[in-house]
């Protein structure tokens, strides 16, 4: 029997590499490999904790829906859907809100790292991990895929889980981290920094043209050096670069540096460009389709949403009969 799994993407810009080394393609992995129920969501709740433009939303979530899509989620087999169509994930928020130490909140570093962003902090913000665990014991997920920078989250819902079922009785399953390699990809303009959406010009999209993959690597931050070695804290830019094509290509660093180490920087940039445009050509060309058709994708979100609420419903009144409401 199939157990359950759950993880999402924030619908918050064009994904980038970074995005997809880090979890699309592990996902799409996790589906083909049979062994979980998978529900994949665009969690459109969580993207609002922070500032942005809402005439710009609708069409964030559609753009996310076609990535899951074009990088291999397919619908029939993984349940898709946009999180804020499952009403069960806000009130079940409020409910674990209930049963949610201060003290553990104010622990969150992601917490502290996003509000030093920020001029005024929301307490949406503050409680992000409180749906973050209603978005994966709505479905008994047994197996959440999570980087290190979610395992303090995930380890919160477990507490919650636990403190539940102390208190109610056996109710809520407590996830298991999914723990992947994940590599850490670094901005092509500053490579000691994060890849990040809000830096348009150091990420590479997924769906960047070849022209704009190309000048975007050519273009890329190295150092005044010369040879092609791994060392992240001299020859950072390179470093990244190496990570990149050693992802992409399922190739390892020290065979790409046993062909590369004499190269010039342009050869070697070249190359990568090179991968990079043969790997994500079919995948920007059907997420174009699947653009193209707005309302399709947003059918097949709802057919998603349709079959994750039978799921949360069922478990939320569940919870509520525990908890006396029902």
């Amino acid at each position: 029997m199939q157990q359950n799994l759950v993880s999402g993407i924030q619908p918050s810009g064009r994904l980038h590499i970074g995005n997809y080394l880090g979890a699309l393609k592990n996902h799409v992995t996790l589906q083909d490999a049979g062994a979980h129920r998978c529900f994949f969501m665009a969690v459109d709740l969580h993207s609002i904790t922070e500032p942005y433009d809402a005439s710009q939303k609708h069409a964030q979530v559609l753009d996310t829906l076609a990535s899951f899509i074009a990088a291999g989620i397919d619908p029939k087999r993984s349940t898709l859907f946009v999180q804020s169509h499952v009403p069960a994930h806000s009130e079940l928020a409020w409910i674990l809100s209930t049963i949610t130490p201060f003290g553990e909140l104010s622990r969150m570093t992601q917490f502290k790292d996003k509000s030093a962003r920020q001029e005024e902090s929301n307490v949406a913000l503050f409680t992000y991990p409180v749906l973050m665990a209603a978005d994966i014991v709505l479905y008994d997920a047994v197996a959440v895929p999570v980087g290190d920078d979610q395992l303090q989250h995930l380890e919160l819902t477990r507490t919650l889980v636990r403190k539940f079922n102390n208190r109610f009785g056996e109710t809520l399953v407590e996830p298991q981290p999914l723990l992947t390699p994940t590599p850490r990809v670094m901005s092509l303009t500053d490579p000691l920094r994060k890849m990040s959406k809000s830096e348009p010009a150091g990420c590479l999209f997924l769906d960047d043209t070849p022209e704009d993959v190309t000048a975007k690597l050519m273009a890329a931050v190295t150092d005044s050096g010369s040879g092609i070695t791994y060392d992240p804290e001299n020859k950072a830019g390179i470093a990244n670069l190496l990570t990149i094509f050693a992802n992409v290509t399922d190739r390892s660093v020290d065979d790409l540096v046993a062909e590369y180490k004499d190269a010039k920087y342009s050869v070697f940039k070249k190359a990568i460009a090179k991968v990079a445009i043969k790997k994500f050509t079919p995948f920007r060309k059907k997420k174009a389709k699947l653009l193209a058709k707005p309302e399709a994708l947003w059918k097949v979100a709802t057919r998603g949403a349709k079959a994750a609420n039978l799921v949360a419903n069922a478990k939320l009144v569940e919870i509520k009969k525990k908890i006396g409401l029902l």
